[in-house]
């Protein structure tokens, strides 16, 4: 059996506090999805960018996804994706092509439906903050299966992210009020977090990878919520207890992430021995700049 998060606290007290620190510390930087989703004036083109970006956010870096959200954002502005009549697919492309010119995008050849797919989503509820506000966060897990490619089984990971986006606290999402708080999906569980969890989380003596995908997630979500109570920012104290976990999960995603310029923790940090998981991590640059 995996080791229990609780186990995991009790055995490695120091890790877990420099754990809740690197949370601290990355819990206000940006995904690339939500930067470009704020840039709308309308909180229905928030909303849709949110939906769109989220989809699109796989097999991708996150320098990747950036270059490709601005791009769109900047050939078609805010609403013009999901106004009819719908962008052409030899424009969509050209977008696809200026980022993944020097590689192979395996969702290159989706994108066009996917933008379609989230325009025809936009334009089918209408009034998308009024659906929001109608809706339980399971509810909306269920809705979000019209988009093509946000899944259909279970648990929907990027359903489960777009969600979070929508309803977790600002800076890291819009802050937006649900109908209800009964009931949430998973929290999402980022390459970030799946790496932390296996390199230096309770699942790194466990073969974290030969684990099933339930045990993983539960993991994930008592290991955030474990954080939550070591985590003292503002945006924690004003969120609703179901999503404060998911700044943890929002910071951690940001661990050994690859980004424009080397990993995404050591640009923030701009020096590895500043960050809070330096004495831990066999990827810390062992020397000043």
């Amino acid at each position: 059996m995996p080791v229990s998060v609780k186990r995991f606290i009790h055995d490695e007290p120091v890790l877990f506090k420099a754990t809740a620190a690197f949370v601290e510390r990355f819990a206000k930087v940006p995904d690339p999805v939500m930067q470009v989703a704020k840039k709308s004036a309308t909180v229905n083109g928030k909303i849709a960018w949110v939906l769109l970006g989220t989809t699109l956010f796989q097999e991708c870096s996150f320098s990747e996804i950036s270059a490709l959200l601005n791009a769109l954002y900047e050939k078609f502005p805010d609403e013009k994706l999901w106004t009819l009549p719908v962008p052409k697919d030899c424009d969509i492309d050209e977008c696809v092509k200026s980022v993944f010119a020097n590689r192979s995008w395996s969702v290159a050849e989706h994108a066009s439906g996917i933008i379609w797919s989230v325009g025809h989503f936009v334009r089918r509820h209408e009034d998308l903050l009024g659906w929001l506000q109608s809706r339980s966060p399971m509810e909306m897990w269920r809705d979000l299966g019209e988009i093509y490619f946000m899944g259909k089984g279970n648990p929907r990971p990027k359903a489960c992210a777009a969600i979070y986006r929508l309803i977790g606290p600002a800076p890291v999402g819009l802050g937006l009020n649900a109908a209800s708080a009964e009931k949430f999906p998973s929290l999402p569980l980022t390459m970030g977090g799946r790496r932390f969890l296996a390199i230096l989380g309770p699942g790194k003596n466990d073969r974290f990878s030969e684990l099933d995908g339930r045990t993983k997630q539960r993991m994930a979500n008592e290991f955030y919520s474990a954080l939550v109570a070591a985590h003292s920012t503002q945006s924690l104290q004003s969120a609703q207890p179901s999503v404060a976990p998911y700044v943890a999960a929002h910071a951690l995603q940001f661990f050994l992430e690859e980004g424009k310029d080397g990993f995404i923790c050591r640009a923030v940090t701009e020096n590895c021995r500043t960050c809070p998981l330096y004495e831990f991590c066999n990827y810390a640059e062992r020397h000043d700049r």
